[in-house]
Parts: structure tokens; C-alpha cells; sequence
């Protein structure tokens, strides 16, 4: 099942819109078999929509559009396909009355643009839109099948993963797929992943093994190409299995886990609760862990202690340890974590301070450094690390270190 996608759009070709939709597409339908050729994008004119869509059909039986479905003067792709299908619009009253009722919900009143949301091609089917206010449609008729998708990434995601993969799919059933599962790793450079998976790779066939590093670790992908369904899930267990047994807990989840969802879990089982000490970070490790639904049965609090004043007034910390080794040393980063622990009556802490740069380092603790303090009921440990990157990459790395190994710990 071969595809074409256009993702329609101005923001997109001047670049101040990056295109994740074609992302989750080429992902989503590979992974049932169905094959995206070609990608084009073009601006909000009726007349390139039109020419792209016509070419795409001429090439392809399924085509795929995102962006343009919205209330405003700039949203004329279901007006132009419609044409080309010679659909006439109307106005559909349910479609209205579901809207001015979301709306409400919001405490808002539609604006009298959102009635062209309302406005269907007859002969056109209409998918409901649960996560906006703009329906997806699927014409079907001579010139093929274009589905029609919104722009806004997370409505076009639900929709294609809820509505338009199960559709395909029933239309694709003898296919070969291309699936892949993502592994995430943390706290270990890519260098040294390649050395401990060694030439595993190679002994992969028919899957490959691809070394995908982040801002937060490596992420590895696997991937089998052109199987049966039922081949290919089983080739990525027993390949995920050996990576997991090669890798231990660098390995600490799949696909769009997030390492803070993780931990919560961890220390949710354990009944422990968690209190944050954060300098150099101001608060970030705190946000990853509220980011989390249901956080707040985990989660005591946190104290952002850049000012030295505030780590002694605060957690308690001696101002004769920041005199003897300087805010940021791992002895100061204990004494933030026991702080917090002992003020915000938890069991698990972290606490950390560090130097994000450009400027403030010196040859002993280069701009990049940060320590850190763990703290699980009585056990406590300490680490240095010396992150490179500019400031916000140093910031992001120490949050992504911190609660790994406080992970590792629980």
C-alpha cells in the first residue's frame, strides 16, 4: 500500500513550524505495512493544494494531507479537495451543535468562523475529531482516496493512530510491515554503547540497529523491515531481550517513556517520597517530575537554592562546607539533599549544584561541572560529572543524570 503525504502550510516551508506530522505517519503506517513515497509541502493557496494533490493521486491511490482544516481565511484545503472530487459542502447541524457544546465545556462561545468546521463535502466520510474542533474527512471516489487530516500535531496523531491506522489496516491485512521498538538509554555515551553491544548488530539480519543520541541519552532503534506482523514482533523481542541483557539498566524504558514517569513508579512501590534540592537546574528536575500525571502522591516538593543564603537558610546547609569546598561540591550537594529530605519529611532526595557556564568555571571545575547528592532513607551517594554542551544542554543532561541514578538507587 503505497502513499503520498502533503502537508499543507505557510508556517512550514518559512520554517517556523517544524513538520512532526510527517514523523508520525511515515512511523505509524510503516508499521502496518502501508509505504509513504513521497512527501511534498505546500503553501496555503488554493492553486498549489490543488496541483499537489492532483500529482499525488496520479502517483498513488491513498494520499494523505495534513493542515489547513481550521477557521480561518487561510484554511482552504477541504474547499479545494472537495472540488477536485466534485463534492458540493454543506452545512452539517450535528457538527455545529458538537462544537458550540465543546466550546461550552471551555466556558467559551464559538466564533462565528468556527462555522466553516461545520461545512462537509457530501460524499465525503467525516471522522469525529475528539481531540479539537476540526473533523478529519475521508473522500473516496475516482480520482482515489485522499484522507484529509489537521495540522495540529496532537489531534492528527490521535487521529491517525485511532482512526485512520484501524481503517488501513483492514484494507492491508496480507502486508508485510516495517516495525520498529525504541529502547532508551541514559548515563552512558554512545562510544561506550557500541563497545558493550560489540557486533551484535551484525547478527541482526533481517533487523537493524540504529544509534539515535539525544539531549537525554541514546536511544536505539530496531527495526524489521518487510516481515510478516507476527515475524517481525518476534525478531524485535528476541532482539530487545539481548540488548536489555547486554546493556542492564542503562536500558530504562521503550518507546516515548519518560524517565521521570519511571521513578515515580519506583518510589511509588517503595513508598518513598521525594524532596528536590536544585541550584545550577532552577527547577527543572522538579518540572520533568510534576510533568507527570499523579505526581502529587509521590512528589513532597522542592526548594531552588541558587543563592548560597538560601541553601543554609533553608536546608540547613554549614555555611564552614561551602567556605571549605565551594557551592559546587559533592559534600554541598549531600548536605542540599539531607535538607530537603529532613525539611520537606520525605525518604528519597537529590540534590545538585553545578556550574551551567558560559562563564563561572575555572581549570579545578570546568564550566560543565555538577555534583550531585543522592539521598534513600539511610543511604546516601555522591557523583561529579563534567556535562558538556552549552548552558541549557549542561542543565538538561544534570536532570536527566540526577534522576537516573536516583532510579538506579531505588
Amino acid at each position: 500500500m503505497d502513499l503520498e503525504v502533503v502537508t499543507i502550510g505557510t508556517e512550514l516551508l518559512l520554517g517556523f513550524t517544524v513538520d512532526t506530522n510527517s514523523a508520525v505517519l511515515g512511523r505509524d503506517l510503516s508499521a502496518i505495512g502501508a509505504r509513504i513515497v513521497r512527501r511534498t509541502t505546500v503553501a496555503d493557496d488554493p492553486e498549489a493544494i490543488g496541483q499537489a494533490v492532483s500529482q499525488a493521486l496520479s502517483r498513488a491511490s491513498i494520499v494523505i494531507t495534513t493542515g489547513g482544516l481550521g477557521p480561518t481565511r487561510d484554511d482552504v484545503s477541504k474547499r479545494v479537495v472537495a472540488d477536485l472530487f466534485g463534492f458540493p459542502l454543506r452545512f452539517d447541524e450535528a457538527i455545529w451543535q458538537d462544537l458550540i457544546a465543546r466550546f461550552r465545556r471551555l466556558g467559551r462561545d464559538p466564533a462565528p468562523a468556527n462555522r466553516v468546521q461545520a461545512e462537509v463535502p457530501e460524499g465525503a466520510t467525516v471522522i469525529p475529531n475528539r481531540w479539537g474542533t476540526a473533523p478529519a474527512l475521508w473522500f473516496e471516489g475516482p480520482p482515489g482516496i485522499v484522507i484529509m487530516l489537521p495540522g495540529v500535531p496532537n489531534e492528527m496523531r490521535n487521529l491517525v493512530r485511532h482512526e485512520v491506522v484501524p481503517r488501513l489496516s483492514t484494507r492491508n491485512q496480507a502486508a508485510l510491515v516495517v516495525r520498529s521498538r525504541m529502547l532508551r538509554t541514559t548515563s552512558i555515551p554512545e562510544s561506550s554503547l557500541a563497545q558493550r553491544i560489540g557486533d551484535l548488530d551484525e547478527k541482526l539480519t533481517p533487523l537493524t540497529l540504529a544509534y539515535l543520541p539525544g539531549l537525554h541519552g541514546v536511544d536505539l532503534r530496531l527495526t524489521a523491515w518487510n516481515l510478516p506482523p507476527e515475524e517481525a514482533d518476534r525478531l524485535l523481542d528476541q532482539a530487545a531481550g539481548r540488548l536489555r541483557e547486554l546493556l542492564g539498566d542503562f536500558i530504562y524504558g521503550e518507546g516515548e517513556t519518560d524517565l521521570a514517569a519511571i521513578l515515580l513508579d519506583a518510589l511509588r512501590q517503595r513508598g518513598l517520597r521525594l524532596a528536590l534540592a536544585e541550584s545550577c537546574t532552577g527547577g527543572l528536575v522538579g518540572a520533568r517530575v510534576t510533568e507527570i500525571a499523579g505526581s502529587s502522591d509521590v512528589f513532597a516538593g522542592g526548594v531552588v537554592c541558587y543563592d548560597n543564603a538560601v541553601k543554609v537558610a533553608l536546608l540547613g546547609v554549614e555555611p564552614g562546607l561551602i567556605e571549605a569546598h565551594g557551592a559546587v561540591s559533592e559534600p554541598v550537594a549531600v548536605a542540599m539533599a539531607r535538607g530537603a529530605d529532613a525539611r520537606l519529611s520525605a525518604s528519597a532526595a537529590i540534590g545538585l549544584t553545578g556550574i551551567a557556564g558560559p562563564g563561572g568555571g575555572s581549570e579545578d571545575k570546568p564550566v560543565g561541572t555538577v555534583c550531585f547528592g543522592w539521598v534513600v532513607n539511610d543511604r546516601i551517594e555522591q557523583a561529579r560529572y563534567v556535562f558538556l554542551g552549552n548552558r541549557h544542554e549542561v542543565r538538561q543532561r544534570a536532570a536527566q543524570y540526577a534522576l537516573h541514578r536516583l532510579w538506579r538507587m531505588v
